[in-house]
Formats: structure tokens, sequence, C-alpha cells
């Protein structure tokens, strides 16, 4: 008799429709690839809950934003920290799983991120701009941002948000990690047109600054994205760090990078379901 298979309950919002990326285009062709390696079945993130005890691991893809549904992810949450569950990403992660409050930590430690205040009157810490980005703080996907002139701001009504300066920023690039390793790097040459995204080659330089936020959130196992800017300097810039069900734009990639990352993230997940150690580092 064959050695029993690993399952794995897939969890994506197939339907979700966002400018510029095709989600569910993405997760059907994971999940057809991850189907040579491991008994898969798809369900929809308000599902998750009432299936997740029947599966070895619970992998979060591309779920959408957990504002459309925060009610079933805090009880998805409790569920799989009250019975172990493994949750692939692991459900330690510092950064966007735990809302943006990490941005004003890391702008308070002294890290390359744009800077970044909790309340429209801490306006005057940041550096002077003609205009300024103000977005929920429990936001994502861009929703609730707002542009707002200088001369506006005072004057702006804002509950709990982030304030940043407006950066003028050559172009936006990614970098994307499975558990501590590099995979692959994508930029958007014109930033009017975000999601036109073309290959990258990372820099030495452009790698350390990633890994900086890799170390920091020691995730250890997981897929993470971190998004950065180039500053009108030429420094980098972190834009936000992904760690919840960053979107992988694999459409963008040649055929042979796009394995790479499929056999680097099967062999992840093959590891994570059968409990094995977090990797250490490169």
């Amino acid at each position: 008799m064959p050695d029993a298979r690993p399952r794995l309950l897939y969890v994506t919002d197939l339907a979700y429709r966002a400018r510029g990326r095709r989600y569910g285009d993405e997760d059907v062709h994971l999940a057809s690839r991850l189907r040579d390696r491991f008994d898969l079945v798809l369900c929809h993130p308000a599902d998750a809950v009432a299936l997740m005890d029947a599966f070895d691991a619970v992998v979060v893809r591309n779920s959408g934003p957990v504002l459309g549904y925060q009610k079933e992810y805090d009880a998805f949450r409790a569920r799989a920290l009250a019975t172990g569950a493994r949750v692939y990403n692991p459900l330690t992660g510092k950064a966007d799983m735990a809302g943006k409050q990490y941005l004003l930590d890391l702008t308070a430690a002294g890290c390359p991120v744009i800077p970044t205040v909790g309340r429209v009157e801490d306006a005057h810490l940041l550096p002077a701009a003609e205009r300024y980005v103000v977005k929920p703080k429990q936001g994502a996907d861009s929703l609730g941002l707002r542009i707002v002139p200088a001369g506006r701001l005072a004057g702006f009504a804002a509950g709990d948000v982030l304030v940043q300066p407006r950066v003028d920023f050559a172009y936006e690039v990614s970098f994307y990690f499975v558990d501590d390793d590099f995979q692959y790097a994508l930029y958007a040459p014109d930033p009017v047109r975000r999601w036109e995204l073309k290959p990258y080659a990372a820099t030495a330089a452009d790698l350390e600054f990633a890994r900086r936020f890799i170390d920091w959130n020691a995730l250890g196992y997981g897929i993470q994205r971190v998004d950065a800017c180039r500053a009108p300097d030429g420094s980098l810039l972190l834009v936000e760090l992904e760690d919840l069900n960053p979107y992988l734009s694999l459409d963008a990639l040649p055929e042979d990078t796009r394995d790479a990352f499929v056999a680097a993230f099967t062999a992840s997940l093959s590891r994570f379901a059968e409990g094995a150690p977090a990797p250490t580092g490169p």
C-alpha cells in the first residue's frame, strides 16, 4: 500500500476581483501543480473553520483582504491557535498579518521604511511634503487610502490611521521569498501602472535590504513579499511586508523561474505538513 499523501486545505477566494491581478487564475495554477504531491481541497476563507480539522495543514493563499470577512478570519485564527493546526503562513507574522502597526514600529526604530506616524496630529514629525498619504491602520489592498494636500491635512478628519509623506519614487519593486530563501523580484517601471510588472535583477544591496525585513519577521516557514520603492536619493524604502497572503504575480515570470518557485513552494509545504523544524537561514 502506498504511503498516505499529506492533505492540504487550500484557502482562496477564486472570485475575488482586484485591479490588474487575477487571483483565481494564480491559485488554479498553483493548486494544479501541488496536486502532484498532496491531496488537496480548495475552499473559501469563510468555510475554513468547518473544514480545517480534517487536514494535515491549511495553506492560506489568495484569500483577499481580511476586512471582507473579519469575523470568519478571527474565528479561523482562534480555532487554529486552540487546536495547534498547522497554518501556512504560520500565524506568528508581525507584519501585515498583524495589521500596520509594524510600519510605526520600524519607523521608530530608524529602519529604511517610508516614514509613518499613527495620527494626523503627528504629521509634523514626518519629512515635509506637498502631499500626504492617509490610510486606515487596518486597511488592505489600498482600501480607504487618500492623498491629502499638505494644506488640508490639519483639518482632515481621521480616526485610526497611518500618515506618510507622498514619496515621488522612481519605481516600486517586490522581492519574493519562500521560507528564508529569495526566489525572484519584480518591478513596475511606470509608477502609474503599478501592476504591469517585469522581472527585476536584484543586486546584492537590494537583497541585503529585503533580507533585513525577512529576518526581522522571523517567520521560519511561508511565502513573504517585501514591497519597496526606489526613493529620489536612490535608496530603497519599505512600503509593506506582506506575510499573510501575498499575491505572487506568477504570470509575469519566465517559465523556468515560475517552475523554480513552484518547486521551492512544494518542498517547503512538504516539510511543513510533516512537522519538520523550520529552516534556520541561508
